[in-house]
């Protein structure tokens, strides 16, 4: 049997059960260590046989160790540089770079320019908002005064309330507190 298509079921026969391919591929690892004990390393080396997919991720992971086992070993490590001629050379270079170019001098009339045009900028912004403010949010007053008068009546329960405007010629005259 063959693990190849595991995923669609295409190709032939049927393939290696799916869940069985994903148990022995978790335990790759530690069959590789010897550290699976019999029952476990034999059946899991029962399906290596049979199952190509999982053979080519042991024989990947069988590649990563070697690599890792090559570059950890004593004879792959990279030589201790040599310092001995490191500081002189720093400074030498300090030294060169002082000789060749001079240092540029700061124009002390330049440091007010990103000033004035901040300050102008937010100037700016100020009287926009203030005249937008002026125009838009302008309070309603009505064109002539609204009069509102109250009067008493005879009974002392009651109270007359007169509303009028000048604009559409409106009165109205409320009349309260005489229910009974």
């Amino acid at each position: 049997m063959s693990c190849r298509h595991e995923n669609t079921g295409r190709g032939r026969g049927r393939p290696i059960n799916v869940l069985t391919c994903l148990f022995v591929r978790r335990r790759i690892g530690a069959y590789l260590d010897g550290a699976l004990d019999e029952s476990a390393a034999g059946s899991t080396a029962r399906h290596l046989g049979g199952c190509a997919s999982c053979q080519r991720e042991a024989e990947e992971l069988r590649r990563l160790r070697a690599l890792l086992q090559r570059s950890l070993s004593p004879s792959a490590r990279v030589a201790e540089p040599e310092w001995s001629g490191f500081w002189p050379a720093i400074v030498r270079g300090v030294e060169d770079a002082r000789l060749r170019a001079p240092a540029p001098v700061a124009r002390p009339e330049r440091w007010w320019r990103p000033r004035w045009a901040l300050g102008g900028a937010v100037a700016a912004g100020v009287i926009v908002s203030l005249t937008l403010w002026q125009t838009v949010f302008t309070p309603f007053v009505p064109d002539g005064p609204v009069v509102v008068s109250s009067a008493h009546t005879e009974d002392p329960r009651g109270t007359v309330m007169i509303y009028s405007t000048h604009e559409k010629d409106v009165t109205v005259v409320w009349v309260l507190g005489l229910d009974d």
